[in-house]
């Protein structure tokens, strides 16, 4: 079992989605966003973490995914990529799960936003699809 990966699995709009735990920094509650002008679209704005600004992209959007209005579910995912704190704005954090290698395929289907999956992890009738950090930031 030496194989097995640890994801944080959360979701937008009604698809499950999954993050490494390594990339995984922490999970923060919606706060209060402050605007940058003259960014990407799905760039929200930036927040303050402890003292430290960190850029805020909301993953709906990025996605190309209709936008959800935020509720008590709402939550910031603050990932560590290539030294840069990011935070990701999903619509619900549900679990840590687990997978396998041999859970795993890769996105077979063609489309727009298919640079952003690394593979698709199936759980029983579960599916979760793995995010590209590299890509998606």
């Amino acid at each position: 079992m030496g194989d097995e990966q640890q994801v944080v699995i959360f979701q937008l709009n009604d698809q499950q989605y999954a993050l490494p735990i390594q990339e995984t920094q922490e999970i923060i509650r919606m706060t209060d966003i402050t605007r940058v002008p003259n960014t990407k679209s799905y760039v929200e704005g930036i927040i303050n973490l402890r003292g430290s600004i960190v850029p805020v992209i909301n993953l709906n959007r990025r996605l190309d995914l209709p936008v959800r209005d935020y509720t008590d579910a709402t939550r910031i995912i603050v990932v560590e990529y290539e030294g840069q704190k990011v935070g990701m704005i999903v619509d619900n954090v549900l679990e840590v799960g687990r997978y396998n290698a041999n859970e795993m395929e890769p996105p077979a289907v063609a489309g727009d936003n298919m640079e952003f999956l690394r593979g698709v992890i199936k759980k029983g009738d579960r599916l979760w699809l793995l995010l590209n950090l590299g890509r998606v930031l």
